[in-house]
């Protein structure tokens, strides 16, 4: 059994949905981001999302952005980001890890040899943004291979017969972008947020999570008990980013973000 498929089984047991927080590579240097990826989990992460800097991180909003940035400047690569797991893995085998990134990267790489390497790493999941259903085609048979999750984004504007055909092949969990924008700008209301899952439930049985504009440990309540997990990204690198000085790391930068998360994981398990 893979370890995001165990993860959800276990929540459904407690009955209640999964944290997972975002963290960026190699931000603001490898050794803090190495420190919170590895504190990540006794804080309250259920499962993981790194995301691999790119310099043109479309999808994302201005915080992410400029954490691609100061991770891309700290020397970030592809490889080191797996690096990055593998060490994690060394004293944690059982919270699943998703890589959230482009495809860019991972074609200069090579997807085969990415796939391998990833797997070898101790990554569960693949969320490629701007690789369209159609296109997945280059990555699906390694990611399968190598018992990757290629995990599906919908939209709130997916329409009814498009959401059927992406998610026939969707494995691990489905990424519910909650709103039509970039990260960490506006955010779904409840009733957006029922409406939607009401319709992706009669389009598959596996586990939805809503990410893109939960900031607070009560919209992270309300997303965790609407769909089967809550991500946030955005608010947690931010508050991380105000402890920076001149755009380094201080002693306060990880214990910063590792109370946001503990927040916003008391949160959920309350929902």
């Amino acid at each position: 059994m893979s370890r995001i498929k165990a993860c959800f089984d276990a929540l459904k047991a407690e009955g209640r949905g999964a944290l997972i927080p975002y963290l960026e590579a190699f931000d603001p240097d490898r050794d803090t981001s190495q420190k919170l990826l590895n504190a990540m989990p006794e804080a309250g992460a259920d499962i993981i999302e790194v995301g691999v800097p790119f310099s043109d991180p479309s999808a994302d909003g201005p915080t992410i952005q400029l954490a691609a940035q100061r991770g891309l400047k700290a020397g970030a690569t592809l490889a080191g980001v797996l690096d990055m797991v593998a060490q994690f893995r060394r004293t944690n085998d059982h919270t699943p890890i998703v890589l959230m990134g482009y495809l860019n990267p991972i074609d200069h790489y090579g997807v085969e040899r990415f796939c391998q390497e990833a797997a070898r790493s101790g990554v569960d999941g693949l969320i490629v943004v701007d690789l369209p259903p159609e296109e997945a085609g280059i990555i699906r048979p390694h990611t399968k291979a190598n018992a990757l999750d290629l995990i599906t984004l919908t939209a709130p504007t997916t329409p009814d017969e498009r959401l059927k055909a992406i998610l026939a092949d969707a494995s691990g969990f489905v990424y519910y972008v909650s709103i039509t924008g970039i990260t960490g700008t506006n955010t779904a209301t409840e009733d957006q947020l029922t409406q939607a899952m009401t319709r992706l439930r009669r389009a598959t049985d596996i586990p939805v999570v809503a990410g893109f504009g939960i900031r607070t440990p009560e919209q992270a309540r309300t997303a965790s008990r609407i769909t089967d997990g809550a991500v946030v990204a955005s608010a947690i690198i931010k508050a991380m980013a105000a402890t920076f000085d001149d755009g380094q790391a201080t002693d306060a930068s990880v214990p910063t973000a590792l109370g946001h998360i503990s927040r916003l994981s008391k949160a959920v398990r309350n929902a």
